[in-house]
Formats: structure tokens, sequence, C-alpha cells
């Protein structure tokens, strides 16, 4: 927080004295006299009468963000000025800068202070609608799935490809190269914003559109790249400079020279199926299904994108009913039978709709042995060695393979293994048959499923309804627990309340004056006074005791006043009304009265 003492440069410097002499009073300070300067016949006061207000300082406290600024201003200075001071404790552009708080509304930068009208102290925030939270922003699009769908000119034909905001450009440039075939040098682009000038720079970092952004490549031409398509898939005698290029580039990328010099199956430089160098089997197989797609058209069965631990979850480890077959796609590109087996066969519609709805399918490609081999451990880590010695057993010639895999409770099954020279009508019947022996496998597990699920049921229902009696006697024990301590602290009242009675009555007891005989010769008042339950107490008092004293003799007797009434018979008095102080000769209570005892209501 910035002060003014602590931050001089926040306070405004004081404008210099006017100079004499002073100017005509302006609005403000004859808004007084407003009303009669309106008139043509009102007499204009001499200048010598007014008197200049001196300027006032104004104190702001401007709130931004997690930061607070303390600006101290004359009154004479402008909204401008005081953007001018934040500009510089908060390095925030002018233009960026919206300030909110003014009681009057929004204001301009040239407003006077003075014409608001503020108090001394005043809040003030900054708002920046036009500055996003760079780190963020940054952050949260680096998360975030872009589409980028590159248009390849030459071959007339786009690709839509998904990438995270963290990967660079240069890494869009090589997956672009393995399925164009355009080394990354000899790419040309269209459609990048002007802030991507870095290939190291990320997409989220780059300015390019979200969710989706259009693109467009093509080879840069050159004169030695003048010849046409079939020069460069057959003359290897005519190289020429970028042409040599084109060759160390192959290498990067992971194509061999077989498919350089025109020996592999397909006669043309191809991108592999899965490069090398991959490292996340997600983004294999989504290179994968990307080249697949270009080769043979976007017919063709649904690949499961993601590692074969996740098809297996995927597969065998839902409900009974929601399970299915895993079929295991494994392609090579030097296969004579990898191109018919794919375009007539994998990609049929009847084989493409029953791969869909049946099974979860997984590919994977063995062209090279890097890839081989990784196929091989992921085999033996799920399936067990068996699976993989037996994939290794099949030679060339033999692949594509397609192997159909079962999940059981104890070991994951491969029930069968489709090799690549097979027809539609044989590979249709034998996933037909593959089908069968899961259906009943399915209908086994499915009726297990339902009783462990009928028995969990039964247990859940007779754990929930023990947890309720349990829950009913503890309820039941603690209400008796409650109303026995209730008894017991009622029966605890009652003796305190019965022992305290006692003391009274005692203490009233002992406290009595002694009962006068009659031959004392003294003025004696015999009373005779009868009780709720019908018996009579008899006692004599002098007459020149108080009615206390009765009173205290009758609570001796168990008979508190606050309880009781005493009444005469006739005419009927209520005594307990009298003054206790009153004797019984002024009570009329002498030299004899009969009474009786009336509980209060």
């Amino acid at each position: 927080m910035f002060g003014p003492r602590s931050h001089p440069s926040a306070v405004a410097p004081a404008p210099a004295p006017a100079p004499a002499p002073p100017p005509p009073p302006s609005s403000s300070t004859s808004s007084s006299t407003s009303s009669s300067s309106s008139s043509a016949f009102c007499p204009v006061l001499p200048t010598r009468h007014i008197v200049e207000r001196q300027p006032r300082m104004l104190n702001f406290r401007v709130e931004y963000r997690q930061r607070s600024v303390e600006v101290v201003l004359e009154d004479t200075g402008t909204v401008g000025d005081i953007k001018q001071i934040l500009e510089t404790e908060l390095q925030i552009p002018m233009a960026k800068m919206h300030l909110k708080g003014w009681k009057t509304g929004d204001v301009s930068d040239s407003t006077v202070l003075r014409s608001l009208h503020l108090p001394k102290n005043n809040s003030l925030y900054v708002l920046t609608p036009d500055i996003a939270h760079a780190a963020t922003a940054q952050q949260e699009a680096a998360s975030q799935n872009f589409l980028l769908i590159v248009s390849h000119r030459e071959a007339q034909r786009d690709y839509s490809l998904n990438f995270p905001g963290s990967r660079t450009l240069q890494e869009v440039k090589r997956n672009i190269s393995d399925l164009t075939n355009i080394p990354v040098r000899h790419q040309q682009w269209e459609g990048w914003p002007d802030t991507a000038t870095d290939d190291l720079m990320t997409l989220a970092a780059s300015g390019i559109s979200y969710p989706c952004h259009h693109l467009s490549v093509c080879r840069r031409a050159s004169p030695t790249q003048a010849r046409d398509q079939s020069d460069e898939c057959t003359d290897v005698h005519m190289v020429s400079d970028s042409e040599g290029d084109d060759f160390e580039d192959a290498s990067e990328f992971g194509v061999d020279e077989a498919e350089i010099f025109g020996m592999g199956t397909s006669g043309c430089r191809k991108s592999p199926m899965i490069p090398e160098n991959t490292e996340n089997e997600g983004d294999a197989l989504l290179h994968f299904t990307a080249e697949f797609s270009a080769r043979y058209g976007d017919s063709h069965p649904v690949f499961f994108i993601g590692s074969m631990e996740a098809a297996c979850h995927e597969a065998f480890y839902g409900k009974a009913r929601d399970r299915k077959l895993l079929a295991i796609y494994l392609h090579s590109d030097t296969s004579v039978l990898a191109n018919v087996f794919c375009s007539q066969m994998l990609c049929a519609e009847s084989i493409v709709s029953y791969l869909s709805q049946n099974f979860i399918t997984w590919a994977w490609d063995v062209t090279k042995e890097a890839n081989k081999a990784r196929l091989l451990t992921m085999c033996t880590r799920h399936f067990g060695s068996v699976v993989a010695q037996t994939i290794r057993t099949y030679k060339t010639d033999e692949f594509p393979l397609l192997l159909i895999v079962m999940g059981k409770r104890a070991s994951n099954e491969v029930l069968n293994v489709i090799q690549g020279n097979t027809t539609v009508d044989e590979l249709m019947m034998r996933l037909m048959g593959a089908i069968e022996i899961f259906t009943a496998q399915q209908q086994e597990d499915i009726r297990d499923e339902d009783e462990r699920e009928a028995r969990e049921m039964v247990k859940r229902e007779q754990d929930e309804a023990y947890r309720l009696s349990l829950e009913a006697d503890r309820r039941k024990r603690e209400a008796q627990e409650r109303e026995e301590a209730e008894q017991v602290r009622q029966e605890q009242i009652r003796r305190e309340q019965e022992e305290e009675r006692e003391a009274i009555r005692l203490s009233l007891e002992q406290a009595l004056p002694p009962e006068p005989k009659d031959e004392s010769g003294m003025a004696v008042s015999k009373l005779r006074i009868r009780t709720p339950s019908g018996e009579f107490l008899e006692r004599r008092f002098l007459g020149s005791c108080k009615l206390q004293v009765l009173f205290d003799f009758l609570a001796s007797k168990g008979f508190p006043w606050d309880e009781f009434k005493v009444l005469t018979t006739f005419p009927r008095r209520n005594i307990t009304q009298l003054d206790p102080a009153w004797t019984f000769l002024e009570a009329k209570l002498f030299p004899q009265e009969t009474l009786f005892l009336e509980a209060k209501e």
C-alpha cells in the first residue's frame, strides 16, 4: 500500500499562484449569485469584493485486484491526473484503465475534480477488461485441445487433427510431414497468426483460434523440384540437392530406405502408420487413425484411442451386459497382403458395422522392429508370454493379423487369430463364431453377476434392517436412561424440598413462644383449628401475641400460610389477609375461636 507520505510522487504539485489582477469569477465560485447575474439589470460586483477559492486536498483510495494505492490530489486536478499517477504505480496504460466508483457515474479524463463535489475521502476501483490474465489464460489454453483443419493443397485433401495446447508448432509440422511426405524444411504454410513466429512456441501461446483453426500447407517451390511426382518415386539416379535433403529427412520421421527408392510394396514413399519415436500410445493411435484414413478412406473401423491397457479395461471390466470382445489389428507395411486386407476386407461396410457394434477395436503397426518389440511387451503383460510368442512366430507375408481377445475371470484369452490371406465372408464367419463363444460366456457372467447382485442386495437389506434395529434399540435405551435420570432428578428435588420444609418447620416450632396456662391471670385466647383432613389442632395463645405466631404455629404443623387460608366460621373471615403484626385481641380472636384451614388455589 502506498501512502501520501511514503510516496510523494502520488501527490500532484500545487498550481502556481494566480497573477494579479485576479481572473473573473468562475461559475463554481459565483453559483450563489447565478440567479441575479442572469438579469441584464443586475449590477456587476466590483472585482475587489471577490475572494478566490483556495484549492482543497482530496484523498483517493484506489483498489486494483490485490493492490491498494493511496492518491492525494488537489480538487483543481483532473481525472486524467489520477490515471497518470496510477499508470506509474500499477504499470497499466491509461488507455486500458477504467476508473470506477464516481458518485456521478462515468466521467472523462478531462473532468475537473472540483466539479464533481467530492468529499475529502473517496474510494475508487480500477478495471482492466481489455487486459487478460496472461499466465492464467495461457495455462487454461495449454490444457485445452485445438482442432487444426490442415488443407494439403497439392493433394487437395483436408486433415482434421486434434492437438493439446502444450504441443509446439514444430511438433505439429512434424506430424504434418508424416501425413503429407513434405519435410518440415520444405513446408510452406498459410494461416498461422502473425504472433506464431517461433516453431518452439506452443499452440496455446501462438494466438491461433480456439477451438478450431484452419491452415493450408504445400511444398515450397524450387527449381530443382520441377520434375513430376513419378520422377520422385522412381528415378534414383538423378538426385538433386533438395531430393537429397528429402532422403536425409526420411530417417527422422521413420521412413525406411525401401520406401524412398521404390522397393516397398506401395512403390512410393509412405508415411508409417505409427512413427518409431512415438512415446504415448494414445498419440500413436491418433496418428494411426489419420494415416489409415488417408490411405483407405474414412469408412473404416473405429479404432480405440488409448493404450492397450485402457482398451482391455473398456472391453472387459465393465458390467457383464456392457462387455465386448477386443479386436487387435496388427498392421505391417512390409506384407503384400496389407493393402488388400485393409481396403477390401477391413473397410468393407459389413465388417465395419459388425466390429463397431460388437468389438472394441485397437490397432498397432509392427512395421518397425522397435514398435513390434513394444507390442510384444504389451501382449506379455496383458495376455501372457504364449500370445507374444505366437505373434513372434508369424511371418511377414502372414500379416496383417486380427486377434480376437475375450476377457475372463482369471486371465484374458485369445479366441482366434485371423490372418491377412482371407476373404470377407470367411472374416465375417470367424467374427460371428467368436461372438457366439463370447455370448455364451457373457450370459453365464450375467447370471453370475445378477445372482451376486441379488445376494449383495439381500445382504445390504439385512444389514440395513439390522442397523435400523440397533438404532431403534439405541434410541429406546437412551430414552429410558433419560426417563430414569429425570425420575432420579425429580426425586432428588422432592427430597431436598421436603428436607428444606422440615428444617423450616423445626425452626418455626422451636421459635414459638411457650403455650400459656389458663390460671396465668393474663388474657389468653384459646383456638380450635380444623385441618383439611378433619383433624383438630388446639392451642392457647396470649391475647397480646401477634398473628404471625399463629401462622408460624400452623407452618410448624405442616400448613404454611402461603399455601393455606385460615378462615373463621361465622362470620366468615380470611385471617391470612390480615396484617401479621396485629394481636389476637385486635383480630378479635379472643377469648376463644374456632378456625378451619382451606388450601389456596
